[in-house]
C-alpha cells in the first residue's frame, strides 16, 4: 500500500492534519470508573535493602513503571479485576506475582523481594535463554552503571520513537557513533576495523568486498531488543574493539503468551506519485528478492548478441510499506523448569529516487592555480572526455527475514537457541550524464549549432556528451544458527574468621554460532555512450562539397583500450561462513570488606572461510559501431535489437579462496579494594591467521613486490599466508564516592586487521577500465593503545549528566593512498607510521517534570561529540605530494567526524496514551579520502560536509491493545554533499550531491498479552 499526496500543499497539510487529528483523538485511556491501584515496594531479599531502577510491567496491559530510589512503583486508575506482574533488573531473578487482585476504589499493596541472579551483566559473549526486558531505557541505564565496561545503549522503545528502522539507523543516536557508507559502524570516529559488530555477543561473517564491517541494516527494529555498545576494551571482548563494540541484542521470550501484528504505509517526497521512476525494462524486485531466470550468465549464446535491457527507462513508482508480527509463550512448570519460545517475521518494501544528484571529478593542474575538470583518454590539447555528471538515481529494495527463538530454564542452569535471517534485495537504476565538460571548455556552447567552436571537426571529440547507465541487482543475506548456555554450581560460602576471600557458586556461559552471510551481483550491466552535436564541414573544391555531418552516437570506454567495449556484463558472488564458538568460567568472590569481585578465564575460537567469484564479459573488439540520433535519443534503447554487437568472456577476473582464523584465551579480574573503588584487569592472548588463495584466469596480472611492471599472475604467485600473535592487556578502575556519581578509567591494548582484498598484490578493478586496486602483502596490523575517563552522575532515578574523554595512540594505521606507476595509477593501501585521534563526549538526559511539575511525561536529552584526529604519512607520499607542489605531512584520519551533535525531546502522555518524540542529529565534516594526485595532477582532499536529521514520531494508543503512529523522517532534508577542499585550493569545490527526500509514514500495531 501507498499513501499518494498530490499538490504542493499535501505534504504540509498531511502533516498538520495528522499530527492535530492524533493529539485531538488522544482520550484517556483508563475506564472512568470501577478503577483501583497498585502500589508496592522491591527489595534486594539477599541483603534487605530496596532495589532502584527495577522495571515492573502489567502483562495484560503493557503498563511499565520503574522503582524510585526507595524501591517504590504504582500503578493508579487500574479497572477493577486480577493482573499478572513481572519483576526485572539486571543481576536479579525474574520474579512473576501473579493474581493481583484489584478492587475498586482500593489499593491493592504488595511487596517483592528479588534474589540475585549467577549472570550479572553481558559480557560480549553469551546471551541468557529467556531474557526479558533490556529495552526500557531505566533498564539500560542501569547497565551503564553496574557494567565494568563503558557502556552505552539504545532500546526499542527510543528507537520506535526515533523513527530508526534498522540496526545502522538505532545507531545514529548513540553518543559518538555515525555510520560509513550508511551501514556500517563508526564508533568515536575509527571506522569498521576497529569496530567489533555482533549479534547477541557472537561476531557475523560479511559479504562485503571491500571491508570485513558487519551491515548493520540489515537487522530491523522489528527483531532489536537493544543496541549495546562498549566504547573500552575488556580481555572478555574480542581484540579489536578498538572502537567499540556494537552488540545488537535480539528479543528475547516473553513471559506468559503474547501475539503482536504491525502494519505501515508510507512515501518518500521524492518518489511519490512518480511516472518516471527511473527503472529498466525487466527491472525491479519480486515479492520474496529472488533472482529471476533472465539474471543467468547466457554461456550458450557467448559471440552472439546477449538478450535483455542495456540501459535505463522509466516507470511507475513502485510501492512503500512495511509489516510483521511476531508471537511468543512461556511456562514454569511447578517444579521450577521454565521452558519458553519466541518467532517473529519482518517484511518491507521501500524505494528511493533522487533527480538532482552530481558528481564530478576536479584535480589541480598547476600550483596555486583553480581546480580544472579530470580530463581522461587524452589532453585538452586533442580529444579527451571529463567527469562532471548530473546523475539520476531510482532504487528498489525488499527486506524480509524472521527470527526464532528456543529456551529452558531450571534454577541454576539454562540453554537458548535462536535463528535468525535476513535478506536484503536492492536493484538500481543510475543514469549519469556529462554535458556540463562541453560547457567548461566552450563556454555558451550551443548544441544545435553545426558552426559553433565545440563542434567543428577539431573540437567535436573534445569534452564530448557522455552517457553512462548502470543496472545493478544485489541480493544480500545473514544467517546465524546460535547456542548458548550458563550453569551455576552452588558452594558453601560461609566465612572463616580470618578469611580474606571467599569463593561463591563458580559459573560457566558457552556459546556457539554457525553463521553465513552471501551477496550476489548476477548481470551488473554498464554501457556507456559519447555523443557529438552536428558538425560543419567546409568542401575542399574542385574535389569535395559542403557538408554537415549528422548528430551520432559511439562507445564510450571506460579505459582507453581500444579492444574493451562499452558494455560490461559482470556476475559476482561472495560467500562466506564461519564457525564460532566460546566458553567462559567465572568465580565470583567475596573479600575482606565483604564486597563482591570475579575471577574469569575463556577461550574464543571463529574460523571463517570466504568465496570470491566474478566473471566479466564485454563486447570486445566492437569499435566500429555507432548510432545516428539526438541526445535525447538514447542508444542504449536499440543497442540490443542492432545486431552485431557479440559478447564475450574476459580473461583478466581472479578468484580466491580465502580463510581467516582467529583464536584467544583470557583471564581478568574485578577485585573491590573497598566499597567505593575496584579495579578490573587482566590480558588477553589472541592469535591471528589469514590466507589466500588467489584462482587467476589465463591473462590476469599481479604487482610482485619490488617490481614496476605487473606481470602474468600463475597459480600460487601472490598467494597470502599471514600470522601474528599478539598479548592485550587492560585495566580499570571504578570509583563511586557517592551512590550518584561514578568515575570510570581504563587503559587497554588492541589491534585492528587486514582484509583480504588489502593484502592480495593482484591488479584489482570492480570493472574493466575502472580504478585500479592493487593489495600490499607487506601491509601489517594496526596497534592501537587506548586510554578513557568517563565521569557519571545521576541526580535522581532516569536523570543523566556525563562527562568522557578517550584518546587513542595508534601505530601502523592503514590507510589508502595514490600511486603512480609507468603504466597507470592505483590505489594501494600502506601502513602509515602513527595516527592519533582524541576525543570528549557529553552526554545529558532530564525528565522537565522534576523542575516543573506541569512539564510531567516530558523529557529532554542529548550528547555531543568533539574530535580530533592526525596520521602521519608515509615517506613516499610525503615525497610524491612535494614532487607536485603540495607538501603535506600529516592529515586527519578517514571517516572521523569533527563533532557529532544529537539532541531530542519526549512526551509521555500516561493519562491520554499518547506519545511524542522530536529527535535532531548532526554530524560534522568528515575526511573521506586524502590528498592524492593522477598523471602528476594535485587531487585534494575529499570531505563529507556537515548534514543533519529531523524526525518527528506521534504515537496514540487506540484502546486497550491497538497503536496508532505517525512519522516524518529526514525532515531538513539535507542536502548530502561531498567537497574538494585544501590550503592549496581555496574555497572548497564540490565533489557530489543529492537530497534523500522526506519519510512519511503511517503505521497500526497490536500487541495483545494473554
Amino acid at each position: 500500500m501507498v499513501i499518494r499526496c498530490g499538490g504542493v500543499v499535501g505534504i504540509p497539510a498531511l502533516v498538520i492534519v495528522l499530527a492535530i487529528g492524533l493529539i485531538a483523538a488522544a482520550r484517556p485511556v483508563r475506564a472512568q470508573d470501577q478503577v483501583g491501584s497498585i502500589r508496592g515496594v522491591v527489595n534486594d531479599k539477599e541483603f534487605k535493602v530496596t532495589v532502584a531502577a527495577a522495571e515492573v510491567r502489567i502483562v495484560e496491559t503493557g503498563a511499565k513503571a520503574t522503582t524510585s530510589p526507595q524501591g517504590i512503583f504504582a500503578f493508579r486508575d487500574l479497572p477493577a479485576g486480577t493482573y499478572t506482574l513481572i519483576f526485572a533488573k539486571d543481576g536479579y531473578l525474574r520474579r512473576v506475582k501473579s493474581d493481583v487482585l484489584v478492587e475498586a476504589g482500593s489499593v491493592r499493596e504488595i511487596e517483592i523481594w528479588l534474589g540475585g541472579d549467577f549472570t550479572d551483566m553481558p559480557n560480549y559473549v553469551a546471551q541468557d535463554a529467556l531474557e526479558i526486558g533490556g529495552s526500557s531505557e531505566a533498564g539500560l541505564l542501569a547497565l551503564r552503571f553496574e557494567s565494568p565496561a563503558m557502556i552505552d545503549s539504545i532500546g526499542s522503545e527510543l528507537m520506535s520513537q526515533a523513527g530508526a528502522s534498522d540496526a545502522a539507523s538505532a545507531l545514529r543516536l548513540v553518543a559518538g557513533a555515525s555510520l560509513q557508507n550508511g551501514k556500517s559502524a563508526v564508533i568515536r570516529g575509527l571506522p569498521d576495523r576497529y569496530v567489533s559488530s555482533q549479534v547477541n555477543g557472537m561476531r557475523l561473517p560479511t559479504a562485503d568486498e571491500d571491508k570485513r564491517a558487519v551491515e548493520l541494516d540489515q537487522f530491523p527494529s522489528a527483531v532489536i531488543e537493544s543496541l549495546q555498545i562498549s566504547k573500552t576494551f575488556t580481555p572478555n571482548q574480542q581484540g579489536d574493539a578498538s572502537g567499540g563494540a556494537v552488540d545488537v541484542r535480539l528479543k528475547g521470550i516473553p513471559e506468559g503468551t503474547m501475539f503482536e501484528l504491525k502494519t505501515q504505509i508510507g512515501y518518500n517526497s521524492n518518489v511519490r506519485n512518480r511516472d518516471d521512476f527511473l527503472t529498466y525494462d525487466g527491472g525491479g524486485v519480486n515479492f520474496w528478492g529472488r533472482d529471476r531466470s533472465g539474471r543467468q550468465i547466457q554461456s550458450d549464446r557467448l559471440g552472439e548478441d546477449w538478450i535483455g535491457a542495456v540501459g535505463v527507462s522509466e516507470g511507475d513508482a513502485p510501492i512503500q510499506g512495511k509489516w510483521s508480527f511476531a508471537a511468543g509463550h512461556a511456562h514454569e512448570y511447578d517444579n521450577g523448569v521454565r521452558i519458553g519460545g519466541f518467532a517473529s517475521f519482518f517484511y518491507e518494501q521501500d524505494a528511493s529516487y533522487y533527480d538532482d544528484g552530481i558528481d564530478d571529478s576536479w584535480w589541480l593542474t598547476e600550483p596555486g592555480g583553480e581546480l580544472t575538470p579530470q580530463y581522461n583518454q587524452g589532453t585538452p590539447a586533442e580529444d579527451f572526455k571529463t567527469s562532471l555528471f548530473d546523475i539520476t538515481q531510482g532504487t528498489e529494495t525488499v527486506q524480509w527475514g524472521g527470527l526464532g527463538t528456543f529456551g529452558v530454564e531450571i534454577e541454576d542452569h539454562s540453554i537458548g537457541m535462536s535463528y535468525l535471517y535476513s535478506r536484503t534485495v536492492e536493484d538500481t537504476a543510475t543514469l549519469a550524464e556529462d554535458t556540463r565538460g562541453k560547457e567548461y571548455y566552450f563556454p555558451g556552447y550551443v548544441r544545435e549549432d553545426p558552426l559553433h567552436e565545440g563542434n567543428s571537426q577539431d573540437n567535436r571529440f573534445r569534452a564530448p556528451y557522455l552517457r553512462l547507465e548502470t543496472l545493478q541487482y544485489t541480493e544480500r543475506a545473514t544467517s546465524t544458527l546460535q547456542w548458548n548456555g550458563k550453569h551455576r554450581f552452588p558452594v558453601e560460602d560461609e566465612r572463616d574468621p580470618g578469611e580474606l576471600f571467599v569463593l561463591e557458586a563458580p559459573e560457566v556461559d558457552w556459546g556457539l554460532a554457525l553463521s553465513d552471510a552471501l551477496l550476489d551481483q548476477p548481470d551488473k550491466r554498464q554501457f556507456g555512450s559519447l555523443w557529438v552535436a552536428s558538425s560543419f564541414v567546409p568542401g575542399r573544391p574542385p574535389f569535395s562539397e559542403d557538408e554537415t555531418l549528422p548528430p551520432e552516437h559511439f562507445p564510450y570506454k571506460p579505459g582507453a583500450n581500444f579492444n574493451l567495449g562499452n558494455l560490461q556484463r559482470i556476475w559476482k558472488r561472495i560467500e562466506e561462513e564461519s564457525i564460532q564458538y566460546n566458553a567462559n568460567v567465572k568465580v565470583p568472590f567475596r573479600q575482606w570488606t565483604d564486597d563482591r569481585g570475579y575471577l574469569q578465564v575463556g577461550y574464543f575460537r571463529d574460523d571463517l572461510e570466504r568465496e570470491f567469484d566474478q566473471d566479466t564479459f564485454s563486447n570486445f573488439g566492437d569499435s566500429g559501431s555507432s548510432y545516428l540520433g539526438e541526445f535525447e535519443d538514447k542508444w542504449s534503447d536499440v543497442f540490443p535489437e542492432e545486431g552485431g554487437h557479440p559478447i564475450t568472456a574476459s580473461n583478466l577476473d581472479v578468484d580466491y579462496d580465502g580463510g581467516q582464523d582467529i583464536s584467544a584465551y583470557y583471564a581478568m579480574m574485578d577485585v573491590p579494594l573497598f566499597s567505593q573503588l575496584s579495579v578490573v584487569g587482566g590480558v588477553r592472548f589472541e592469535s591471528t591467521d589469514i590466507s589466500i588463495v588467489n584462482i587467476p584466469e589465463e591473462e590476469a596480472t599481479w604487482f610482485p613486490p619490488g617490481a614496476n611492471a605487473p606481470v602474468r599472475l600463475n597459480p600460487g604467485d601472490a598467494d597470502v599466508d599471514y600470522s601474528r600473535n599478539d598479548v592485550l592487556p587492560a585495566i580499570g578502575l571504578e570509583y563511586n564516592p557517592t551512590s550518584q556519581v561514578t568515575i570510570r578509567g581504563s587503559y587497554s591494548q588492541t589491534v585492528a586487521r587486514q582484509t583480504f582484498k588489502e593484502i592480495t598484490p593482484i591488479i584489482q578493478q570492480e570493472f574493466l577500465g575502472g580504478p585500479l586496486f592493487v593489495g600490499n602483502p607487506e601491509l601489517e596490523m594496526s596497534e592501537v593503545e587506548n586510554y578513557d575517563l568517563r565521569f557519571d552522575y545521576r541526580p535522581y532515578q532516569g536523570a543523566l549528566v556525563s562527562t568522557s574523554w578517550f584518546y587513542k595512540d595508534i601505530k601502523d594505521p592503514i590507510e589508502y593512498v595514490q600511486r603512480v606507476g609507468p603504466i597507470f595509477d592505483f590505489t594501494t593501501p600502506v601502513n602509515y607510521p602513527e595516527g592519533q585521534l582524541t576525543g570528549w563526549e557529553f552526554e545529558i538526559r532530564q525528565d522537565l517534570d522534576t523542575f516543573w511539575p506541569q512539564a510531567r511525561g516530558v523529557s529532554v536529552g542529548g550528547n555531543a561529540t568533539l574530535i580530533h584526529s592526525q596520521v602521519r604519512l608515509d615517506a613516499q607520499e610525503v615525497a610524491d605530494l612535494e614532487r607536485i607542489g603540495a607538501p603535506q605531512r600529516k592529515r586527519e584520519m578517514t571517516n572521523a567526524p569533527d563533532y557529532l551533535y544529537n539532541l531530542y525531546v519526549t512526551w509521555d502522555g500516561v493519562d491520554t496514551g499518547t506519545k511524542v518524540g522530536l529527535f535532531y542529529t548532526v554530524q560534522g565534516d568528515t575526511l573521506l579520502a586524502g590528498a592524492g594526485q593522477s598523471d602528476n595532477n594535485f587531487i585534494p582532499s575529499i570531505y563529507a560536509t556537515e548534514f543533519n536529521t529531523l524526525n518527528l514520531s506521534i504515537s496514540q494508543k487506540l484502546g486497550k491493545y491497538l497503536k496508532l503512529r505517525f512519522q516524518a523522517k529526514n525532515l531538513t532534508n539535507p542536502e548530502i554533499e561531498t567537497v574538494y577542499r585544501s590550503d592549496y585550493t581555496g574555497a572548497d569545490k564540490t565533489k557530489s550531491s543529492f537530497t534523500r527526500g522526506v519519510d512519511y509514514s503511517i503505521s497500526l500495531s497490536a500487541e495483545i498479552p494473554f
